[in-house]
């Protein structure tokens, strides 16, 4: 699969505001961080209406740091490392981690077994937080472990819930590797599971990345846009089947707004 630039027209004018070069910049960041697809200096002007020579120095200064990135034809750009480095840590690290943790762990008393929860970081899944079951059996994945987009649960979640065009340029970028004898390695086929994703709300990963792993996720809602927090059931597959798994889909979907309420708390009016 190849990579496609598309640039979205009539947009709403965006304004990049600040009293000092730094605060232009950071407001000119936030822009950035909103876009889902490459975008051009050229786009930018049109869409900001400040001074192409103004915002072409903007962008090479946070070129040189690391913080976007030249694509494709080297005239469009994207997020760089660096600035997806800085949005794990604070996913990691964020201020509503303790009440983020108390429904995860609210949860896996509920049902016995070890929660997540993940987030989309480039082509894979970042744990964000975990609580273990106490069970002797389990599987043991720690804060800051990355699986698959692929074949996690949480991954397909966040596939299903991106634009074709969004999806088709991350997974161009990503190889399909075969974990397992389930693991999808064909986008056709991947597609079509994305597909029941969509329409069902949850996802599941029956053995597609580790042998013997089951796993149910649903996303955090979002008021609007796209979500990027997912939160999961993890167990052996000896004790949690497919069809067993949507017993717990009410548990999980309680635990889904609960932890929406949280992050909505967290924004100022």
């Amino acid at each position: 699969m190849t990579s496609t630039v598309k640039e979205t027209t009539d947009l709403a004018p965006v304004r990049i505001e600040g009293d000092t070069p730094t605060l232009r910049l950071f407001s000119l960041l936030e822009a950035i961080a909103e876009k889902d697809e490459f975008f051009s200096l050229q786009k930018l002007v049109e869409e900001t209406g400040l001074p192409k020579p103004t915002l072409h120095r903007m962008l090479q200064q946070l070129e040189t740091a690391g913080i976007i990135q030249r694509d494709g034809d080297e005239r469009h750009y994207s997020t760089g490392a660096r600035l997806r480095r800085l949005a794990e840590k604070l996913l990691l690290n964020s201020t509503t981690h303790s009440a983020r943790h108390a429904v995860l762990a609210q949860l896996k008393e509920e049902v016995g077994e070890s929660c997540n929860l993940t987030a989309l970081s480039g082509g894979e899944v970042i744990y964000v937080d975990r609580v273990e079951t106490e069970a002797p059996l389990r599987f043991y994945l720690h804060p800051g472990s990355r699986v698959p987009v692929h074949c996690s649960a949480s991954g397909k979640l966040f596939l299903a819930s991106m634009s074709s065009s969004q999806r088709r340029r991350l997974l161009s970028n990503v190889e399909l590797t075969q974990y397992t004898e389930k693991t999808i390695t064909d986008f056709d086929a991947l597609e079509t599971e994305l597909d029941d994703v969509k329409r069902t709300g949850y996802a599941i990963d029956n053995e597609e990345f580790l042998p013997g792993l089951f796993c149910v996720a649903v996303l955090v809602p979002v008021p609007s846009g796209r979500s990027n927090l997912g939160i999961a059931i993890q167990a052996p597959i000896m004790r949690l089947k497919p069809e067993q798994a949507l017993h717990f889909l009410p548990a999980l979907q309680r635990a889904a707004e609960a932890l929406a309420r949280i992050e909505a708390e967290s924004w100022p009016e």
